[in-house]
Formats: C-alpha cells, sequence, structure tokens
C-alpha cells in the first residue's frame, strides 16, 4: 500500500515537470490538426475561384461586346454617373430601377442602357474597345515575338492600341424576392465575389431591377490527374510483341456454321414494337440550321436559325433558374439540370415558362423573335462556370 504522503506528492510531480517542459519552449505551442475531419483541403475554395473584376476607364464604363456598365465613386448619384458617361440621367434611373438623387456605393455597377464611345487610352483605358476574349496562343505569341524582334529598338514609336481580353460575364437583373445569397448559389459563386464584383454593402442588399455582373472563374491550374495523364510515358501500356513459344490460336471465324432454325420452335411474338429510347442527352431546342458553330472564347454556345415564331424548346428536363433580360431587353432563360448542368436560351421571345418551373425535354419554353434573317435561337450549356460544347449532348 502507498504511503498517504506519497500518493499526495504524485500529481504534484507531474504539474510540475508539464510546467517545466511548458517553461523551456521559447515558441507557443502548435499543433497539426490537419489530419483531423479527412484532411485539410483547398479544393473546393480553388474550384469557386474568380477573377478580379476588370478596371473602369476615367469615366467608369466597363465596355462589354454585349452591353457596358459604369461605376460609381464614393459620394455619387446617379446624375454624376450620367454626366460621366453623357446619357440622360432619366434613361439610367428608368434602367436601373433607383431614383436620380439616390447616393450611391463607392464600385456600385450602373447597367447603360445603350452604348456610349468606347474606352481607350484617351478615356484613360488601358486598351481600346470592348474586352473580347483572349483568342491568342502561346504560339502565336512566341512567333510574333521573333518575328517582331528588331537588333535595335526604333524610337519615338507609339505603342500600338490593343483591345483588352477578358470574359464577358453574365449579367443578371434582380427578380422580386431574389438576395445575393441566392443569386450567388444560382451561378455557383462566392457571395463574397458577388459583393466585390457590384459594389453591395455589408448587408449584402440588392434592390428589385437592379443589375449585377456574375463574377467570371480564375483561370485553374492543370489538376494533378491531368499532369499525370499527359506525364512522359503515360498513356497507354505498350503491347507485348508476339512470342515463337506459343503459337497462335486457330482461326475459328474464316467459315463460321451457319444457324439452322429449328422448324419445331414457334416464332417469337413480338408484339407491337415500343416507343424508341431517347438515345442522346439533350434535344435541339430549335429544329434549324447552325449557322454559327461553338467557339471556346467567340461563340459560347451555338446558333440555329428557324422561321421566326418557330417554338423554343427545353433541351432537356430541369427547373427554369432564372430568366433574365439582355441590354436590349430581349429574355434569356437559363434551366437549370442535373450535375450541375446549365443551358441558356437568347434571343427568344414569348416567354411562357416563369422561374421555379419544371420542364421537361422538348417542351415549349418561348419563340423565335426578329425577322427571317435575325431569327435564331442562341443555345449554351455550362458546367458551372465554364461554358461547354454543346454538340456532344446531342449525338
Amino acid at each position: 500500500m502507498i504511503p498517504t504522503k506519497q500518493r499526495s506528492s504524485a500529481p504534484l510531480m507531474i504539474a510540475t515537470c508539464g510546467l517545466l517542459v511548458l517553461a523551456a519552449c521559447d515558441e507557443p505551442v502548435d499543433f497539426d490538426l490537419r489530419g483531423l475531419g479527412g484532411g485539410f483541403t483547398t479544393a473546393q475554395a480553388a474550384q469557386t475561384a474568380t477573377a478580379d473584376r476588370p478596371r473602369p476607364d476615367n469615366r467608369g464604363v466597363i465596355s462589354y461586346p454585349s452591353y457596358q456598365v459604369a461605376v460609381a465613386e464614393r459620394g455619387d448619384t446617379l446624375s454624376d454617373v450620367a454626366a460621366r458617361v453623357g446619357l440622360p440621367v432619366a434613361d439610367l434611373a428608368s434602367f436601373n430601377g433607383v431614383a436620380p438623387d439616390v447616393p450611391l456605393r463607392s464600385g456600385e455597377i450602373i447597367a447603360l442602357p445603350r452604348r456610349v464611345t468606347e474606352p481607350s487610352p484617351a478615356t484613360g483605358a488601358i486598351g481600346t474597345g470592348p474586352i473580347q476574349p483572349s483568342t491568342v496562343d502561346v504560339t502565336t505569341l512566341a512567333g510574333n515575338a521573333i518575328d517582331n524582334a528588331a537588333p535595335t529598338p526604333v524610337a519615338d514609336t507609339p505603342p500600338t492600341s490593343l483591345p483588352q481580353t477578358g470574359q464577358e460575364p453574365i449579367r443578371h437583373k434582380v427578380e422580386r424576392g431574389e438576395t445575393a445569397f441566392t443569386i450567388a448559389r444560382l451561378y455557383q459563386v462566392p457571395v463574397k465575389s458577388l459583393a466585390e464584383w457590384n459594389g453591395l454593402g455589408a448587408d449584402f442588399a440588392v434592390r428589385e431591377g437592379q443589375f449585377l455582373l456574375i463574377p467570371v472563374a480564375r483561370v485553374a491550374a492543370p489538376s494533378r490527374a491531368d499532369a499525370a495523364a499527359t506525364a512522359p510515358g503515360a498513356g497507354t501500356p505498350t503491347p507485348l510483341p508476339p512470342s515463337a513459344a506459343t503459337p497462335l490460336p486457330e482461326d475459328d471465324t474464316a467459315n463460321p456454321p451457319a444457324a439452322t432454325p429449328d422448324p419445331e420452335k414457334p416464332v417469337a411474338d413480338v408484339g407491337q414494337a415500343s416507343a424508341p429510347t431517347q438515345s442522346t442527352d439533350m434535344t435541339l431546342p430549335v429544329q434549324g440550321s447552325i449557322i454559327r458553330d461553338y467557339s471556346k472564347g467567340r461563340n459560347e454556345g451555338i446558333d440555329i436559325q428557324a422561321a421566326p415564331g418557330t417554338s423554343v424548346s427545353a433541351a432537356a428536363s430541369g427547373t427554369v433558374a432564372a430568366i433574365t433580360e439582355s441590354a436590349e431587353g430581349v429574355p434569356i432563360i437559363v434551366v437549370r439540370h442535373p450535375d450541375n448542368l446549365l443551358t441558356v436560351y437568347a434571343n427568344v421571345t414569348d416567354v411562357s415558362v416563369a422561374k421555379g418551373d419544371a420542364v421537361s425535354r422538348g417542351q415549349s419554353i418561348a419563340k423565335l423573335r426578329g425577322t427571317a434573317d435575325t431569327a435564331y435561337v442562341h443555345f449554351e450549356v455550362r458546367d458551372g462556370f465554364d461554358s461547354v460544347n454543346p454538340n456532344p449532348f446531342f449525338e
């Protein structure tokens, strides 16, 4: 049996040793908890990383091929923005659903109802014209650099004013009941990025009729799986060479025996033919001719021409995620499908569905607008952020 004096001193000795160990450490104790809960990972953050909003010119104008917006400065009202861009303040107020004398937040996006003078170095922009998708690859850049290299630089040569490059973001018009959080969830973007791009306040408040720019994804580095797939030596394994030690099997396919029907076996009654199964993931929204095919960075979808008033159908079953408008007030329908896919239908009229409606494959959702020369539907398939080629879904 342990004496009482020794038993009471044991905890004191352990505590004293612990204090000595802690006192001997000059650095704070840092426990590595990355292994808990399945391990720490930044994959989700990398997948939702967005690029920075382009810098506007001195007027606050950011120009894209389909629309233009203006960025408000601190202390601005709509009248100040209208004076800088050269548009009537009444037009801006009507288009954006805000009074001319309402104070605007710094960085708030104001949609322009029609185009103004394009940004250029004269207005403080880094390039001329609207922001265009980049279509120049590394090989072209290297070739141009070699071709344009000169042994002696020419003095006082003005630099060439090139257009800015970048992806055109979706412009979303806020509907009644929508919040910044529901919009961010709709387009799979962080709500913080949505707020930074559009100058939202700390409460992320949005108003009905307000136009928001949806942040575009930052160009991601190739994944480890892609890198491994393209590593030297990776790919299809080399087949084994033929060996003389093992003879080849006899070819029994040269003259296969003919199948003789059994006369006593009755012919099966197959009945009526069943309905054909759907062999493709999607169906064309319009039966017509493709006048512009998909080209990443140039045309993010396909343009299908047909007669004006032709029914535009849902390419696949899904739910209407949004119905917005272009700068000219033309409806744009967005339908959400499983596996994070979205389909977009632009240049339509007479929309027959509403946000939240469930639609089935082939169901009419709108009509083609325009004349015989301009009646076409611009159709896109998007995997989250990125546009993908729609053609494989129809094969």
